[in-house]
């Protein structure tokens, strides 16, 4: 039989789902069989099958991760809510009927022999199954006939890792109060803790956590910060977007992320004044809208700092889709840098001396910060349109590449910026170059004439996987988490703390 771990949560809406999705695709990157578990789920929005019958969508998202088709065995018991204390019961997909909520309490032992036949056919094809809970063990008035959380963990013989909810507040007094509640023999079962949705400065939790284990006996197994790029992946797992919009009866929409430390954004006033046109500033914790027209990347007083804050926020994700629609997107001094392939700082201009970031690849060009400035007014005029331009430079770093050969402007015989192949895909230092009046005209009309095209939703989904997979690995052990799945004994994977080898490397 494959290992398993079950991924079970102080309480719902913890994050499990998406969890278990980023490690089905992270552990599938690194070359291993993975299947999703869920024995019990409750949801009106299921998928259906290659087999020919339904799971919830949380378990066919996670199929997706593991690279395969869903099929019942994944999620053997859903529950589609049909009042407020009834539902329909199907089992391996196909409808068992229907049930009260007292008496599908004593159903549940008929149907525990199920969900074990369908956790072992995946098993048996599997090298690994990551099982997801429901709810919360610690729900403890209704263990008795318990399928989804504990009562599996017993029946299947598998250890468990409890995930808690940061951003709801009170995640000592949850983790400390679930092992307070459930049984000793089941809190032993619990390998350790993860903490998810953190914001800020992991740091400041340090103490939180060694509280945590002080009261539990379970180690930290990792504190996950916020994936903003959820939004992106299926209603079931996905974070709802805040935040009003701008107004969408203009004929031009256009998106700028509102970077942490953005600077010169008055080059966008021109544009702001503009009767048909449109500007959202995006503020961070939601997506770049889906119908914009153009994302501005604007300047920034610290680049590197404000290309990891655009990658955190998931916009790098937004942008790639946008373009996908057959958008365009415009870079602006520290967004032009950020449009290209590499940003170097070999003197230490805005952080320790050599370091270097991969930018977005947009653009085929590579920028080397350093301590001169430049600072000159300058004009010339637009390359696509011929429209005059006048403007001013002011910006540390030198750019360079191949994208210098198809220049974005012409400062009187000086070349400046860069577009991508495709066209779709602009940079410039210049500052103030939309208070042209024929510029700016020119550069709306291009875009009026845009033509559109369909999302690429399914590559969208798939870019949001990868990126979930990787936030995963930069954040949790996933070493440790596999040879927790692999120990037969969870006492010993409690005690044995240490680095571990890869269970096998990515192909």
């Amino acid at each position: 039989m494959a290992p398993a771990i079950m991924i079970q949560g102080t309480g719902s809406d913890v994050g499990k789902s998406l969890l278990v999705a980023g490690l089905c695709r992270a552990f599938t990157r690194r070359g291993l069989t993975v299947r999703p578990f869920k024995p019990q789920n409750m949801s009106n929005n299921a998928a259906v099958t290659t087999d020919g019958g339904e799971i919830g969508r949380a378990q066919a998202l996670q199929a997706r991760a593991c690279g395969v088709e869903p099929t019942t065995d994944m999620n053997p018991v859903l529950l589609k809510p049909q009042s407020e204390v009834g539902a329909q019961v199907v089992v391996q997909g196909k409808i068992w009927g229907n049930a009260q909520a007292r008496a599908y309490q004593a159903m549940k032992g008929e149907l525990l022999p199920k969900v074990l036949e369908s956790f072992q056919r995946l098993q048996d094809e599997a090298d690994l199954v990551v099982v997801e809970g429901a709810g919360s063990p610690a729900e403890v008035n209704l263990r008795a006939g318990d399928i989804a959380n504990m009562g599996f963990a017993e029946a299947a013989d598998l250890p468990v890792v409890l995930v808690a909810d940061i951003d709801r507040g009170g995640v000592i007094a949850t983790l400390v109060g679930s092992h307070a509640v459930i049984d000793p023999a089941e809190a032993r079962r619990i390998a350790g803790f993860v903490i998810n949705k953190f914001r800020g400065d992991v740091s400041l939790f340090d103490d939180g956590l060694q509280i945590i284990t002080e009261h539990t006996a379970w180690p930290s197994l990792g504190v996950v910060p916020f994936f903003p790029a959820a939004r992106h992946l299926p209603a079931e797992d996905a974070v709802a977007l805040t935040g009003a919009e701008a107004a969408a009866d203009r004929a031009i929409r256009i998106a700028v992320p509102q970077l942490g430390r953005i600077a010169n954004f008055d080059d966008l006033d021109p544009l702001i004044a503009e009767p048909d046109v449109a500007v959202d500033f995006v503020e961070p914790g939601r997506a770049l809208p889906g119908d914009a027209d153009l994302v501005i990347l604007p300047g920034s007083k610290a680049t590197l700092a404000d290309l990891a804050f655009l990658r955190q926020q998931g916009w790098d994700i937004d942008i790639r889709a946008h373009l996908r629609r057959g958008g365009r997107v415009l870079g602006i001094c520290a967004g032009y840098q950020m449009l290209g392939q590499r940003i170097e700082d070999p003197e230490g201009i805005e952080g320790p001396a050599g370091a270097a970031d991969a930018g977005l690849g947009l653009l085929e060009v590579t920028t080397r910060l350093s301590g001169e400035k430049a600072l000159e007014e300058v004009q010339g005029r637009h390359e696509e349109s011929g429209a005059a331009i006048r403007g001013y430079e002011m910006h540390v770093g030198v750019t360079l590449g191949a994208g210098l050969d198809r220049p974005f402007l012409d400062l009187v015989g000086r070349p400046e910026g860069a577009v991508s192949r495709d066209g779709k895909v602009a940079g410039c230092y210049l500052h103030g170059l939309f208070a042209g009046d024929a510029f700016r005209a020119a550069f709306l009309g291009s875009l009026r004439a845009r033509a559109t095209s369909g999302l690429a939703y399914d590559a969208m989904v798939e870019d949001t996987l990868d990126a979930l997979a990787a936030h995963l690995e930069t954040h949790l052990d996933l070493d440790q988490l596999y040879q927790i799945a692999l120990a037969r004994s969870v006492r010993e994977t409690v005690i044995e703390q240490f680095p571990l080898p890869r269970p096998r490397k990515a192909p």
